[in-house]
């Protein structure tokens, strides 16, 4: 095994030895996770529906275009029947 595996270990022994010796640090402990967790969805949203995101742009762009030309044509539909 090498060295660096060591070392996670122990960091990870000290922490689980931590978390049971006091019922604070457990806590502490649930709250970073909720934490990172918060952070990393926000993040993810950003990614992926952030109206400044270029893609996300043009993704817009585009189902708005093809909105727009299913109107157009019912409107075309409609006149046409009407008149």
């Amino acid at each position: 095994m090498e060295p660096v595996y060591y070392v996670w270990f122990l960091i990870f022994a000290l922490v689980l030895y931590f978390i049971t010796v006091d019922k604070n640090v457990a806590q502490y402990y649930i709250l970073l996770t909720k934490i990172a967790e918060l952070w990393y969805r926000r993040a993810k949203w950003w990614v992926l529906y952030n109206p400044q995101n270029p893609i996300i742009k043009y993704m817009i762009w585009r189902r708005s275009f093809k909105m727009a030309e299913k109107l157009q044509k019912s409107i075309k539909k409609n006149e046409n029947s009407k008149g």
